[in-house]
């Protein structure tokens, strides 16, 4: 029986474990990225670790999420990342340098190796063939120190790829149509693997748009063949040495295959407020549009930007529309600078933004109260824009500069027959000034006032015991966990401070009570944590006091991310029992020393016992009873 590519790859990794769908293995991590959202945590705990340089093959830091300095804590925090990477041997990309995942795909990434970062969006570098993993800091930090990233063996879904994409119709809208099929929850547990003969008609940046947006399936990651169209750019890239030619065997075994036709595609949005709520366009025809961004790690790259830029040539925005287009990398906005390309958006009125994340984390241009937003980014929860009231939905760049040109959704083949002709450079712009490569100098940590020492962790007490203080539906995101924005990011470093805003935007008085009560026990539904990688969502929590998480179902990197801070993630055994729990409910949880798996919890305000399960592998078990990964990282000094 054949090998399909992520076996291939994750089997010549493997240093630990079985590789059995859902067994636990360690694997060998090649590369790793943070940015400065999750970068300075991860930072620290590596400093904590004593280790003396990062033992990857190459490891990056990236300056993309705060950018923007109204005070002194991000532009603090980006000289710490600096002198960390000089001190510890990484790469650091400077602000304005681009988009971790777009400078990434452009500078770093290479078929065949592994990459772990510090971001859910990281499986963007599966376009070029990579295992790219989003995990929390502390993960990221464990594998700069040499240690394998551990994770369940995945099965892998097939999405068979016909035929080729219609004028207007974008790659975008591949991803849409998949995230229709299979949910926000379908990838959960599994790796998806793009193949079929549509493959070859698609662009390494256009296949990077697709498996950036498998983060929001939930899946482990995403990943397509690396072939001809891989060696041309990154030849174009001047990388060609990084390539390697991979795909499936021909006799590849998958869990299923979904076919998707890609002449039959029309354009696609994901309506208010999940990235799986898909209609086509064309039905959602008359809707009025305030805002439009274009950007984001999901659609930055030379290809979008040269269709915004052949969409706007000539034309104006709507009146009553305000339109942002981000530029994904210093590259990026250097070659359609050079072009012509930027002179076109410009005199459209559009606004130009750094090259950022930006919007994408509600680090500016929040829509008006009650507006509606269109852009070409992955996530659209409830309040992430900045603008709680406000509906975003998410589309292609074409579907994007419809409505901006419009005022309305606009299926963007109403626009004419032909869409813009991209004419793709030979070679790429190539210029690194903006990298800062590793040094073996002496160099001292830079530390500002809102760096605060990383909490204290405490071993599993046998028996936990407090109040729910928070009961919670169905696709909780880490947003409502631990919401983003430029009020909160720069709070990253210091945790008393940001841990106030926990639950913020569900109940504003979570951290008062939570902090009343000493601690206690938070109840979710399906897919609890879905969404970012940032581990302030559990570390946060965590100083709370919070010391168990009772959930239908978890997401995959919010429920390592419990673990690595000691915050023991039970499942219901029968999900109805989730009625059988009320918020201000004392529990009682007897774990003992975790040694089974099916554990009791007595809820004493009802009289009533439930059974739950917390899924642990033998790790994991070693992490929560030694308080967490970074506990027990010290006690295996």
């Amino acid at each position: 029986m054949g090998l399909n590519l992520a076996q291939k790859i994750l089997r010549a990794h493997v240093v630990e474990g079985e590789m059995i769908p859902g067994k636990p293995v360690g694997i060998r991590i090649d590369q790793t990225l943070t940015q400065d959202a999750t970068g300075t945590m991860a930072y620290l705990q590596f400093e904590a670790m004593g280790v003396p340089r990062v033992k990857t093959k190459l490891s990056v830091s990236y300056i993309d999420h705060n950018m923007l300095q109204d005070d002194f804590k991000n532009a603090d925090d980006h000289l710490y990342l600096q002198s960390v990477a000089a001190k510890y041997g990484l790469y650091f990309s400077r602000p304005g340098n681009g988009i971790c995942h777009q400078v990434h795909l452009e500078r770093f990434g290479a078929p065949g190796q592994t990459l772990l970062g510090s971001d859910s969006h990281t499986p963007t570098q599966g376009g070029l063939g990579m295992i790219a993993i989003g995990a929390g800091g502390l993960d990221v930090a464990l594998a700069m120190a040499g240690q394998p990233f551990n994770l369940n063996w995945p099965e892998v879904v097939n999405i068979r790829l016909t035929g080729k994409l219609k004028p207007w119709v974008a790659a975008k809208d591949v991803i849409l149509e998949v995230l229709r099929k299979l949910t926000v929850a379908g990838g959960v547990g599994k790796v998806i693997e793009y193949s079929g003969p549509g493959v070859k008609s698609l662009s390494v940046p256009e296949r990077a748009t697709i498996t950036n947006m498998g983060a929001e399936l939930g899946a482990t990651t995403s990943i397509f063949p690396s072939d001809e169209i891989t060696k041309k750019f990154l030849v174009a890239q001047k990388r060609g040495k990084a390539f390697k030619p991979l795909a499936a065997d021909a006799d590849a075994q998958y869990e299923k295959t979904v076919e998707i036709d890609l002449d039959k595609l029309e354009p696609l949005v994901a309506q208010p407020h999940s990235p799986d709520n898909i209609i086509e366009v064309k039905s959602l025809k008359g809707t009025k549009v305030t805002q439009v961004a274009v950007g984001s790690c999901t659609n930055s790259s030379f290809r979008d930007l040269m269709t915004v830029a052949g969409m706007l040539k000539g034309k104006t925005v709507a009146p009553g529309l305000s339109l942002a287009v981000t530029p994904g990398s210093k590259q990026v906005y250097e070659m359609i600078s050079g072009n012509g390309a930027l002179k076109d958006i410009i005199a459209s009125g559009a606004r130009i933004l750094e090259s950022g994340c930006g919007p994408c984390i509600g680090m500016g241009f929040a829509p008006n109260s009650g507006g509606v937003s269109v852009r070409s980014f992955n996530r659209n929860f409830q309040g992430r824009s900045g603008t709680k009231d406000a509906k975003v939905y998410l589309g292609s760049v074409e579907t994007c500069i419809a409505a901006a040109l419009t005022g309305e959704l606009t299926d963007p083949r109403k626009l004419g027959k032909t869409a813009p002709k991209i004419t793709w450079p030979k070679t790429f712009l190539v210029e690194d000034n903006m990298i800062i490569k590793p040094t073996k100098k002496p160099t001292e940590v830079i530390r500002g006032p809102n760096i605060k020492p990383l909490p204290e962790t405490k071993p599993l007490e046998p028996a936990l015991s407090g109040e729910v203080l928070l009961k919670t539906g169905d696709n909780v995101t880490t947003d409502h966990i631990m919401p983003a924005g430029a009020k909160i990011l720069p709070l990253r470093s210091n945790i008393p401070e940001i841990a106030k805003h926990v639950f913020a935007s569900v109940d504003a008085t979570f951290h008062d009570r939570a902090k009343a009560a000493g601690g206690g026990f938070v109840v979710g539904g399906v897919n609890y944590g879905q969404g970012s990688s940032r581990e302030h969502a559990a570390l946060a929590p965590m100083y709370l006091g919070i010391k168990a998480v009772i959930a239908k179902a978890f997401a995959r990197i919010h429920r390592s991310n419990l673990v690595n801070f000691g915050i023991v993630p039970f499942t219901f055994v029968n999900a109805a029992d989730y009625d059988q729990i009320a918020q201000g409910d004392k529990l009682t949880i007897r774990v003992g020393n975790l040694d089974g798996d099916d554990v009791i919890i007595h809820n004493e305000t009802k009289g009533v016992q439930i059974p739950v399960k917390h899924g642990l592998s033998p790790r994991e078990k070693d992490q929560i009873r030694a308080g967490g990964a970074l506990g027990l990282a010290k006690l295996a000094k």
